[in-house]
């Protein structure tokens, strides 16, 4: 279990299990209110400031020992933490660390389980009254099954924190890779020479996203089209299911095509304007958000999509593309200036080997969030199981 990460809220048991016994919700552990305390006015220090949130930052003293539990009291309500060192609960938290005969880690997974956020007592911002606990009731084991319990759980918390811990670093290590790669600071074995400073305009010509549309014609009809999140966090759109459309036989829209270039035209920030994402993928009657704006090669030129996307969202791209950027509380990107850009490119085959390397970089992250999601879901149906009693460890 992993210290900084809540537990996840799951339905709490309907039915006693021989064995087991009811008792009001309360009696799991005594909950107190955190302590005041601002990041302004503490010490620095390596002290954990727990919030409703989770950690938020550090400070010199504890006021708390583990085993203990926090969960939050204003704001963020239902997540339950089990810290793992000496800590402060903030006053937006309870905690308790007075937990009778009953297992520590068994009583933080079984609130968690409740769902702590169905007993908020706010009409604006969300309030847990710790003495709404004593109205509710819950069925537990006796000790030693409590801890096989917390131990399987523990298991299989364990399983996911290693696997997030290895995709962080995969990811780390592509961010490392396409940064040397893409400022050609390492080659790929074959490749040498200089890079030319090549305008984008050359590659091909840009369209623009829908037009003349309102409110009303989303939702249905029979187009689809990517919406403007798609293009913004993604190197590749991924393939799905688009919204819809309506577009009308006598209007002339721009459909988006494999190996096209989808740009985000407009932004709150420099930084964030110009950004773009490969389509790798056919599609009919698919078209493009009017806040973004499209690229498509000319035939034959040498050009490889996913490399021109890596370069755009790298540094390098980034740095030149902000200064394109106009505007003053919102920044847009001018299509033509777009095309007037000077990037370094290097010959079509070392585009593809690049573009190559990405790509299998991706289908490993791919695979390892795959295995990650499988194995929340593992975890999600053994509490279900043992919290309830369904499934017996002992």
């Amino acid at each position: 279990m992993n210290k900084s990460e809540p537990i996840q809220a799951q339905p709490p048991a309907s039915f006693c299990p021989d064995g087991w016994r009811i008792v009001p919700l309360s009696s799991l552990c005594k909950l107190q209110r955190g302590f005041d305390l601002t990041q302004a006015t503490s010490e620095p220090g390596t002290v954990p400031v727990y919030s409703s949130s989770g950690v938020s930052y550090f400070t010199k003293d504890s006021k708390v020992r583990p085993p203990a539990i926090v969960t939050g009291r204003k704001g963020l309500l239902g997540q339950v933490y089990l810290p793992s060192e000496p800590f402060w609960p903030h006053d937006t938290t309870l905690w308790g660390n007075q937990f009778g005969s009953n297992s520590p880690r068994f009583v933080a997974y079984a609130l968690g389980a409740f769902g702590l956020e169905k007993l908020d007592a706010a009409t604006s911002v969300p309030t847990l009254n710790r003495n709404n606990l004593h109205a509710h009731e819950i069925a537990i084991p006796e000790h030693a099954e409590q801890e096989a319990i917390a131990e399987a759980l523990s298991d299989a918390d364990a399983l996911i924190e290693g696997l997030e811990r290895l995709i962080a670093k995969k990811r780390l290590i592509k961010q490392g890779a396409m940064q040397d790669l893409l400022t050609a600071k390492r080659r790929l074995p074959g490749f040498s020479g200089e890079w030319g400073e090549t305008s984008l305009g050359n590659f091909g010509t840009t369209y623009g996203g829908l037009s003349g549309k309102s409110k009303q014609d989303f939702g249905h009809g029979d187009g689809r089209y990517v919406e403007f999140l798609d293009v913004l966090t993604n190197e590749v759109v991924p393939k799905r299911e688009f919204p819809r459309v309506c577009i009308a036989n006598t209007e002339r829209q721009n459909h988006v095509r494999r190996g096209d270039l989808l740009f985000n035209g407009s932004s709150e920030t420099p930084e964030e304007v110009g950004l773009c994402a490969e389509v790798p993928f056919e599609t009919d009657d698919l078209y493009l958000n009017s806040f973004c704006f499209g690229f498509r090669p000319l035939p034959g030129a040498n050009f490889v999509p996913r490399f021109m996307a890596l370069l755009i969202r790298s540094g390098v791209g980034r740095s030149r593309i902000k200064h394109l950027a106009q505007g003053a509380t919102r920044y847009n990107l001018s299509k033509r200036r777009l095309l007037e850009l000077q990037l370094p490119i290097p010959r079509f085959d070392e585009q593809a080997e690049i573009a190559l390397v990405s790509a299998d970089m991706d289908a490993e992250i791919q695979a390892l969030e795959a295995r990650l999601e499988k194995a929340r879901q593992v975890k999600e149906g053994m509490m279900q199981n043992l919290l309830t009693g369904r499934i017996r460890l002992v």
